[in-house]
């Protein structure tokens, strides 16, 4: 661990230098967050020489910035193997770490975190104070307001850091706002304000009224007015990339004994000039030329967001009800082309996915045909609104599910594993998925006429089967699409794909072998049944019967979470229809959170590559 609290600011100025040049290193080698933690690095340095962090709760929402905090706490040397399996994780862990306070991956969740702390510090009576470190544009969610509204009405010592890396909070008004800045941010007026406010106290109700009405009118010209409306002190802007003057800023907060805000304006990328700005594509990155900035082309499949965002915007010419939002991901979803070509009718509400759902139900109350696209992992933050605001309604809102199933790098907070555990038990919705570029234009095409809640999944990069004919789709129907003997392969989306591949490792495996004792080679020479289930509900009840008389072992192939999950729902099919002769074996995932790294790897471990799903059928 790096003991900064003897550094003078010239070694601190140092220190940030060197942070960034480590960072800047090892993402350009294995990806990651770039511009965000770039810009939170000064921010970082100034919060550990004033808090301590062996005491203090220092929580980083979302955590994406925090790469300086792991390298101020003794992960310099492993920092090379950054989001690899087995290796330094991209956001905070307390696995991984003692001095990462809180799991974070999501957004908008350190406030009230904070809050959290605080109370169970104010409960044992200790002398620490929560210090949270949030984005701007996290402060586009519900959540931090409800956090704040408690906060400051219940006046715990907590210190917020406002990294305002866009100017979207407010925009410095010139030499005035840097002048306010400054003052406010000193001890001077911080100790001037409150010993006014004690001799108000004893003052005629008039002259405490006229003071109030100042001090307002002053807050005006200043951004501070939501924050202390709301009850929490305010100091800002100040500039980010200042040391010293982040030091000093953080030292009165520090002091002050309640609520505080410090709103500090920062540079994205600072450091690395061809990131810096308000630059999307710096936001996360793959491996890149540090002298060029630019990624080496992977050559391979369309990926499936590709695939869906050519099908919406085809849909979206076709078709003037077709609409649709997405929550702060324009790019990541694919959505970017077509609120680009229609930006009227396709949205971008920022980090607030439960507002997103709601939003669209109106619109195909209305007639449209609203698209909701969110990464699987982030409509869990929307689960109520779905049931409350759509599926209550019975209203036609297609849900695209990007990033389902493992996403590698990301690890445990952005694994897709649960959105068919928890949106299969929801009245009304149906879920259905595609396994190649062809079904997902029939998938998408079946949702934009269907007039119920839908939803469909698609993985994260390429769809692991190749391209072929295939026929619509039709609610509640599977399609065979290839015959077998005794064994039958069951894949729902993406699980297709990994079907088919496992079946050509058993037969690479039965040939390597040569003659195997029976029965496993009766077993493994039997040609295998695949099933492109389609959709998980409704179930095709009336195939699977069907199915269950000539095939009796088989074999679930879906990227998702076991619990809830597909081969549950062929279970409680095949309980209810009385089969009981059918044995069957889910190589979903089983019931823990999943790591980050290569997504090979990770399958790897999960036992689920093709070749291992081979040698355990056999």
């Amino acid at each position: 661990m790096i003991d900064i609290q003897s550094h003078s600011i010239e070694e601190l100025n140092t220190l940030a230098e060197d942070i960034r040049e480590k960072i800047l290193n090892t993402v350009s080698k294995n990806g990651g967050h770039l511009s965000s933690t770039m810009g939170a690095t000064d921010l970082i340095v100034a919060m550990h020489k004033v808090f301590d962090v062996k005491k203090d709760p220092f929580i980083f929402d979302v955590s994406h910035q925090a790469y300086a905090h792991k390298l101020l706490t003794g992960r310099w040397d492993d920092f090379d193997t950054l989001r690899q399996f087995d290796g330094i994780c991209g956001y905070t862990k307390p696995k991984e770490s003692t001095y990462d306070y809180y799991v974070a991956g999501h957004s908008s969740t350190s406030i009230s975190l904070a809050v959290g702390a605080a109370k169970a510090i104010a409960l044992k009576g200790e002398d620490r104070i929560p210090v949270a470190l949030i984005g701007d544009g996290s402060m586009s969610a519900g959540m931090v307001y409800e956090a704040m509204n408690e906060l400051g009405d219940r006046k715990y010592p907590v210190v917020i850091i406002l990294n305002d890396n866009e100017m979207s909070i407010a925009k410095p008004i010139g030499a005035i706002s840097k002048l306010l800045s400054q003052t406010m941010a000193g001890s001077f007026y911080q100790k001037f304000k409150g010993k006014v406010e004690k001799v108000l106290e004893h003052m005629p109700e008039s002259a405490h009224y006229m003071a109030k009405r100042f001090e307002e009118s002053f807050k005006l010209i200043t951004p501070g007015i939501l924050f202390e409306e709301m009850g929490i002190e305010y100091i800002g802007p100040v500039d980010g990339h200042n040391i010293e003057s982040l030091i000093e800023t953080m030292e009165v907060a520090k002091a002050l004994g309640k609520p505080v805000i410090i709103h500090a304006q920062t540079t994205k990328g600072k450091g690395y000039e061809i990131a810096e700005g308000t630059k999307e594509h710096w936001h996360g990155v793959s491996a890149f030329d540090l002298k060029t900035g630019i990624a080496p082309k992977k050559a391979g499949a369309k990926a499936a967001t590709a695939i869906f965002s050519e099908t919406l915007v085809d849909l979206a010419d076709a078709d003037e009800k077709v609409v649709g939002v997405t929550a702060a991901m324009p790019t990541g979803t694919g959505m970017s082309a077509v609120i680009e070509k229609y930006p009227e009718r396709f949205w971008d509400v920022a980090i607030a996915e439960q507002h997103a759902v709601t939003s669209m139900g109106p619109l195909a109350k209305e007639g449209f045909k609203p698209f909701c696209t969110i990464y699987s992992t982030f409509l869990q933050r929307g689960f109520d609104q779905v049931i409350h605001d759509i599926a209550l309604m019975d209203l036609g809102v297609a849900f695209a599910l990007d990033r389902a199933g493992i996403v590698g790098e990301d690890g445990e907070t952005h694994q897709g594993a649960f959105d068919i555990s928890y949106l299969r038990g929801i009245p009304n919705m149906t879920l259905m998925a595609p396994y190649n570029e062809t079904t997902m234009k029939l998938c998408m095409a079946f949702a934009k006429e269907y007039t119920h809640p839908c939803a469909f999944r698609y993985p994260r990069g390429a769809f692991l089967a190749e391209d072929k004919e295939s026929p619509g789709f039709e609610l509640g129907k599977s399609v065979l699409l290839q015959e077998g003997e005794e064994i039958l392969f069951i894949g729902y989306g993406n699980g297709v794909g990994r079907a088919e591949a496992t079946e050509k490792a058993l037969i690479s495996l039965r040939q390597a072998q040569g003659t195997v004792i029976k029965p496993v080679a009766e077993l493994v020479e039997a040609k295998v049944g695949i099933l492109d289930l389609r959709f998980v509900k409704p179930l095709d009840e009336e195939m699977l019967v069907d199915l269950s008389k000539n095939y009796k072992k088989w074999y679930v192939f879906s990227d998702s979470a076991k619990m809830g999950g597909v081969a549950s729902a062929i279970l409680e099919c095949l309980s209810e229809n009385k089969i009981e002769d059918v044995t069957l074996t889910s190589f979903e995932y089983d019931d823990a959170f999943i790591t980050h790294g290569n997504t090979k790897l990770v399958e790897e471990s999960l036992g689920i590559l093709p070749e291992q799903l081979a040698k355990r059928i056999m």
